[in-house]
């Protein structure tokens, strides 16, 4: 289980505390960039493997992450996600046939942001059928895959919708029951129309040829000013 961490010490808190009360997981290894030592900290607290990464870019830091991996599979988790025994159930379940190579779990949005709840049926179909995975959805791998296929690009945001597109096309790929529940922070602040605006305005510009470095510059401009 790969967890990268920017600033972020009381999401990654509470996603370590969550996830180290479950069973089947082998190994946390926490890739922060934090400019703190609190992650530092809190990986040795919880008894997970801690990463120190120079600057945020969470391609390199789920890589650097990966590589100190030693388990079959690996899961790479946003810190604000929602991880649950049924998920882990689920995951191992699947990866015991030898034909899948990865995957991710269905997205599904919570009562903070009960307008968007129309989206899942279609999300779901869509992920049914190919489309793209996204880092909020714990996109897993088999390690030996992970190297295969050249691991994530290390960019600092859309590296999940990269790795996704080679993932999709090197083999059997799965997207799992019961969906995964990620923070609502951004759209509770926000207003989850217009970050989901963003989100897709920011999706379509790295998909035009937009650099990725100046798109996360733009995404997390709150995090970098504070």
């Amino acid at each position: 289980m790969v967890v990268p961490c920017w600033n972020d010490a009381g999401a990654l808190e509470e996603c370590l505390l969550g996830l180290t009360a479950l069973e089947g997981i082998c190994e946390i290894i926490v890739a922060d960039a934090s400019t703190d030592d609190e992650g530092r900290e809190l990986a040795r607290s919880f008894g997970a493997i801690f990463e120190k990464c120079s600057k945020p870019n969470r391609g390199a830091q789920m890589n650097a992450g990966a590589a100190r991996a030693t388990g079959e599979v690996v899961v790479f988790h946003h810190a604000d996600s929602i991880l649950t025994q049924a998920h882990v159930e689920a995951l191992r379940e699947a990866m015991r046939d030898p034909e899948i190579i990865g995957g991710a779990f269905h997205r599904k949005f919570d009562d903070r942001h009960r307008l968007l709840t129309w989206i899942e049926p279609l999300a779901r179909m869509l992920n049914q059928l190919g489309s793209t995975l996204y880092g909020d959805q714990s996109i897993f791998v088999r390690r030996e895959f992970f190297q295969r296929i050249g691991a994530f690009a290390e960019i600092p945001l859309m590296e999940d919708i990269d790795f996704s597109r080679r993932l999709r096309r090197s083999g059997r790929t799965v997207v799992l029951f019961p969906p995964l529940v990620s923070s609502a922070r951004r759209h509770t602040a926000r207003g989850a129309w217009k970050v989901s605006i963003e989100n897709g305005i920011l999706i379509l510009l790295f998909k035009l040829g937009a650099s990725p470095h100046a798109l996360h510059r733009w995404y997390y401009r709150d995090r970098a000013e504070a």
